[in-house]
This record gives structure tokens, sequence and C-alpha cells, in this order.
């Protein structure tokens, strides 16, 4: 079960990304180290009666609309125990979700709109929402009345984009919530805490609410400052977790996007709504995902830091984040070619983003079928990439140049396979474009398969070199 999510998201608008893509990512982490993920597609329905959900946790439950639209999804694979969890997914009228990042209401708005123990929490939320929404703006509608109908037993943010728009919505309190649209030419960041600031209720274009958020705030005094409606202030906390536990992370996200930005990483301040001066990559992006606040005192790997500064702050990659994920929409290829989900099932510190279209209506085995544990003789994506993480992290300082050599050949070779199926693939449509990305995403896994095992094989040949039970020895005795 997912006690306690401690994820990272960032978002992107269009025009400021290289490409003029939209992108949502999110590390999940969970509470375990070992909570094994599969990723798969979900067929599209139509006309079927009687679907129903309901979660093993908090006994949630609830009828499914009789159509429902084809999508890609990466829950448990206990779901029997641990619940769905789907978490990240495009559908096929290429809207990309991604659920949730967990987020933290006061006690002061908690006490007039407390959570609803038996209500739509993250288990089910993808389940719920990404297969009926044609828009991400209809997404964030779509669960706002789920929210109004059912209530939330949970602080969740839930990430929502499409070609044009990226929304970012924060579910603070049994019923209330805010979404904001994130500027074309701006990112933003966040990490287990509000992160929305000053909310216009006159910019419905931007800002969509629910229902009554404005009176509720007022008529139980809960706004503290005099002037303007901070979405932060009114409903989140700042206390000792937020400054080592979760601003510190949307500082090295700043960091690394605008190292000129002059910033704490103890700030309860810290922008939502960002901007740079270039264009930021998926390569920023992945490797931000997968950093440990790296050539800072923070580093947990840092030689010369004290242990109190290496310990300091909480990464943002982790050995327990169970799936990374980057959704792009891209606006220079027609919609059949526009959804990709990179998808990293690793530790996104040592493993690459790999690339999968979406619009396929298969997974590779090796990602749909995830064992519960670790199969040496199996071609598991979710126990191979983490076992290779595993490898690099014991040997960091032996390792860490093969292994970033390696991330970098990956990527490398992922915009070329990208670049030679978009064009092998121009002139397709419907299902034999369908059936043409399906093959290219097995194409792919096969080729990332292999060189994993490659560098598996390679760190254990040159591991058992670095035994300390060893002695310079006469090689003729």
């Amino acid at each position: 079960m997912k006690i306690e999510s401690a994820c990272t998201s960032i978002l992107v608008g269009k025009n400021a990304s290289i490409d003029g893509s939209t992108m949502i990512s999110r590390n999940d982490d969970t509470f375990h180290v070992l909570a094994p993920h599969r990723f798969y597609m979900h067929p599209a329905w139509h006309g079927e009666k009687g679907l129903h959900v309901k979660s093993p946790l908090n006994g949630f439950e609830a009828d499914l609309p009789e159509n429902g639209y084809r999508y890609n999804a990466v829950p448990n694979v206990d779901t029997e125990h641990e619940g769905d969890y789907e978490e990240s997914g495009i559908n096929e009228k290429n809207v990309a979700m991604s659920a949730t990042e967990s987020t933290y209401g006061n006690e002061r708005a908690l006490a007039f709109d407390p959570l609803v123990k038996d209500g739509l929490d993250e288990d089910l939320i993808v389940n719920m929402t990404l297969p009926f929404v044609e828009s991400a703006r209809h997404a964030v509608e779509y669960l706002g009345q789920l929210i109004k109908q059912y209530g939330s037993p949970a602080g969740n943010s839930v990430l929502f984009s499409d070609k044009d728009n990226v929304w970012y919505m924060e579910i603070v309190t049994g019923h209330h919530w805010v979404a904001q649209r994130i500027p074309d030419d701006a990112y933003a960041v966040a990490a287990n805490e509000v992160a929305i600031q000053q909310v216009d209720f006159t910019d419905a274009d931007n800002f969509i609410w629910s229902d009554g958020i404005q009176d509720f705030v007022a008529q139980h005094h809960l706004n503290p400052d005099k002037k303007g409606w901070n979405f932060r202030h009114i409903f989140g906390t700042f206390n000792e977790k937020d400054r080592h536990y979760n601003t510190p992370r949307v500082w090295y996200a700043h960091h690394v996007l605008n190292p000129e930005a002059e910033e704490q990483p103890e700030s309860g301040e810290l922008p939502f709504i960002m901007r740079t001066d270039h264009k930021i990559t998926r390569e920023d992006i992945a490797q931000i995902l997968g950093s440990h606040y790296n050539e800072t005192p923070y580093d947990p790997f840092a030689k010369d830091s004290t242990d109190a500064d290496r310990l300091r702050y909480r990464p943002i990659g982790l050995n327990r984040t169970q799936n990374s994920h980057i959704l792009q929409l891209r606006n220079d290829v027609d919609f059949g070619h526009a959804a990709i989900m990179w998808l990293n099932i690793g530790i996104p510190t040592f493993s690459p983003n790999v690339p999968f279209y979406c619009n396929a209506d298969d997974t590779d085995p090796s990602y749909s079928q995830t064992p519960m544990t670790l199969d040496v003789d199996q071609d598991s994506a979710y126990w191979l990439h983490r076992s290779l993480g595993m490898l690099v992290e014991s040997h960091y300082s032996k390792f860490i140049q093969q292994n970033r050599d390696y991330l970098t050949e990956q990527y490398r070779l992922f915009r070329v396979h990208i670049a030679e199926t978009d064009a092998a693939t121009k002139d397709m449509s419907g299902q034999e474009l369908t059936d043409a990305l399906t093959q290219a995403n097995y194409k792919l896994v096969a080729a990332v398969k292999a060189e994993a095992k490659k560098q598996i094989a390679s760190m254990l040949m040159q591991g058992m070199q670095l035994s300390k039970l060893t002695f310079n020895m006469d090689k003729n005795l």
C-alpha cells in the first residue's frame, strides 16, 4: 500500500520547451523500496454496462460509464492488496494525466471541510478520469465533479496536459480544490506541498476552482493575508517537514533551470510559475527527476561534505521511485504520432526514460507482466533496471562515469529511433499506424533490454575484482 507518497512533479508549457511540446512529468515514490509496477495498455470499451471499481484500501466504489477511451497506465502488480494506482498515462484523445502528487492541507481548512474517508483516492483516480476526458481542461472539470460527488480522502494534486495546455490541480480538503493553467512560456515544479499561489477569480481561462471556495474561505476566516488570495497561504502548510523534505526539491529544480535565481532551499515562498532564458529539453527533466543535489554540499555522494549536509534534505531521485515518467505531446507531427510516454521503472538516477508511442494497443511482456519478486532468468524491465541501479549505487565512484556514458548513448539512440520511426510511418494512419508504432515500441524494448543486460554483466565482472577478501599473490602458487 502506498502509505505516503512523496513525489516530485515538473510541468512545461509548449513555448518553454525546445520543440514546442507540452510535457508533464513526475516521480512516483513509495514508502517501500520494492513495490513492483507494470506498464500496460488498457483497451477502449463501448456500450459495456455494469462496469464497477472498488478500492481494497478504503472501500470506495463506483460505476464506470459504458464507453471509455483506450489509455496506457503504470499500476501496481499486487492490485488486490495494494490497489491499482495506475499513476500515469495518455489516452487515445491525446490527453495526458499523472496522478498524484501527494499534497497536504492545513488544519484550519480541514477543520471545516474534513477529508472523506471513503472518497475517491489516488488508487482509482486515473481509472475514474483518464478514459473519459477529451482535453486537459475537460479533465480538470471532470475530476472536479467527481470530487464534488464523492469527496477526497487525501490531499492529491493531479497533472493534465494536451497539445496546447498544461494544468495543475490541487485537491486540499474533502471537497475544495484549485487548478491553474501553466503559461505557455513557463514551467512549474511541485513537491508534496501546496504550490499554487495567487488565484485570479476573474481569469477563468487560467484558473478553475471548486464551487463555493471563496465563500468557504471568507466564512471560516482562512485567509491570513491582508491583500490577495494566495492558495498556498490559505490551504497549505509550512513546517519542519516542508523545509527539509519538500521545498529543497523545488529549490534544486529551479537551481538547475534558473541557476541565476537567488533562492534558499528552505524558503516557503519559492515561486510556482517560473520562466527561463533557454528552452527546456526532455533531458533537462530527466536530469532533475534523477538528481540528488548534484554538485552541492547536500549530495549524499559528496565526498567533501559533512554528514549533516549530506543527509540534510531529501533528494528528488530515490531508490523508492517506482515510476518516473515524462508525458510528451508533440506539436511538430500529426495527431497519431504526437503522444510519447518516456517511462522509467528503474531508479531514475541510473536508468533511462524509455520512449513509448502511445498510439499502440499492446506493450512488451517485459513491461506488462512484471513478477512480484526478482527472477534472474526473467526479462522483467522493472527488475532489470532496478538491478542496474543497485550495482551503480553500490560502487558509485567506480561505475558512475560508465553509467553516465550509458545514459548519454541511450538518449542519443532514442532520438534516432523516434526520428526514423516518424519518417517510416509518416504516411500511415488508422490501425496500420497503430500496429506499426506498437511494433516500434517492441523493437526499442528489445534494444534497451540488451544494453541493460550488457551493463549489468560488465559491472558484475568489474565488481568481482573489487572484493576486500584479496591479497597480492604469486601467480605461480
